[in-house]
């Protein structure tokens, strides 16, 4: 008899948290390695939000909240969501939870049931496919290509949907990509979503406020009304405000989707950390004056890591809107042969190849659902992200 359950023999661990933890332990044996796998800022949370978790701690707000979100909280999203997305919420139809994952995995769990389906593009998150598998449903991968920008077309969209299907997850701008869909892309996805009154829709925005060249940020609900009452605008304080340790996700909804969330977190988790909500509302209410500016600093390191991939031998490196990712193919470089002496025949060989060389950790695109690439996270200095592209460039030309 297995001591894991079916469910979890369904699912693979996190490829992305496996090679961080793998560049860890290469560093801690001495070796020299720059580890470009982590989906982190690597600037620290602003004080004003550091000082009002010091302050509710002082003030002995350490007890339980409600399971999804204490009302400060929630009317503080809803705020958010009319002021910068235009979309009515009202606190019934908030839900918190400890990170974006578990609003994700709570709207799957409280939503599937065996056999339905859930449309995802590839490349995608890898923990939206395993999600979908705990939960009891099929992900359905539907590949993009870098010429569509990595982004779902209508027509694609309209060949995945079945009666079976239960839910599409569009996240903008992408994690691993940096691809966000345009206004018009968004309202032709809505077109083909409203012939499909079945179809729900999940959208990650956890990258909002990371977007470049003037790019203009929508989500699907903002774009097309209609489809208000059977979306989940998904987004969190991770990524924008430097709080990935702290762990709040949030998502607004319609209230029986919200409810039945509730009493997923109720019988789980329950309540986010007090003192992380009340760091969140300050992160929301407060100063939102740091958020440009760093958003600058991830679009120079950007143009810096494209410029430099694009000069290496068999890569090729499209130029994303937004996040802090990049999404080389390195498809010049299979059937090749690293210095190793071995032939590189997947983008996993590729990134081992390159780690075991040159001790750069990058994600192979195996993991995201679409080869031959490779994620990158520029989440980092420029200096180091020289150091590493430079290396990456040697590899490369010693491939032969």
């Amino acid at each position: 008899m297995s001591l894991e359950s079916a469910a979890l023999r369904r699912i693979a661990p996190s490829a992305t948290i496996a090679i961080s933890a793998k560049a860890r332990a290469l560093k801690a044996a001495g070796r020299d390695v720059i580890a470009l796998s982590a989906g982190e800022p690597d600037f620290d949370t602003p004080d004003n939000i550091k000082n009002a978790a010091i302050e509710a701690i002082k003030a002995g707000k350490t007890k339980y909240t409600d399971p999804d979100g204490m009302p400060e909280l929630k009317a503080a999203i809803c705020a958010k969501f009319k002021r910068e997305n235009g979309l009515e919420y009202k606190p019934s139809q908030i839900h918190v939870a400890p990170g974006g994952k578990p609003v994700i995995y709570n709207a799957l769990v409280a939503t599937l049931n065996p056999g339905d389906e859930v449309i995802i593009p590839a490349p995608y998150w890898v923990s939206y496919p395993d999600m979908t598998l705990l939960a009891g449903g099929t992900p359905v991968s539907v590949e993009t290509t870098a010429e569509s920008g990595f982004k779902i077309t209508p027509a694609a969209l309209e060949a995945a949907i079945t009666p079976k299907t239960k839910w599409l997850i569009i996240n903008s701008p992408s994690n691993p990509s940096g691809g966000a869909y345009t206004r018009a892309e968004l309202q032709a996805i809505a077109d083909v979503l409203l012939r499909h009154p079945q179809v729900w829709v999940l959208t990650d925005d956890m990258y909002e406020h990371l977007v470049f060249d003037d790019f203009e940020f929508t989500t699907i609900a903002q774009v097309e009304p209609k489809l208000y009452d059977r979306t989940l605008t998904m987004n969190g304080v991770s990524k924008g405000y430097s709080m990935t340790g702290w762990r709040i996700g949030y998502a607004g909804g319609p209230e029986p989707l919200i409810k039945a969330m509730g009493k997923m977190i109720s019988q789980t988790t329950s309540n986010p950390c007090s003192i992380s909500q009340w760091a969140a509302l300050e992160a929301l209410n407060g100063t939102q004056d740091f958020i440009k500016p760093n958003a600058k600093l991830f679009q120079e390191r950007r143009d810096l890591v494209v410029s430099m991939l694009n000069q290496a031998t068999g890569l090729h490196c499209p130029t994303p809107e937004g996040a802090f990712y990049v999404y080389p193919s390195c498809a010049g470089l299979i059937g090749k042969t690293a210095p190793s002496g071995k032939v590189i025949a997947s983008d996993e060989d590729f990134a081992t190849e390159l780690l075991d060389s040159e001790g750069v950790a990058v994600v192979h695109g195996a993991a995201f659902g679409l080869s031959p690439f490779f994620r990158i996270s520029y989440a980092t200095s420029s200096d180091v992200l020289e150091d590493a592209c430079s290396r990456i460039q040697r590899f490369c030309a010693a491939v032969k």
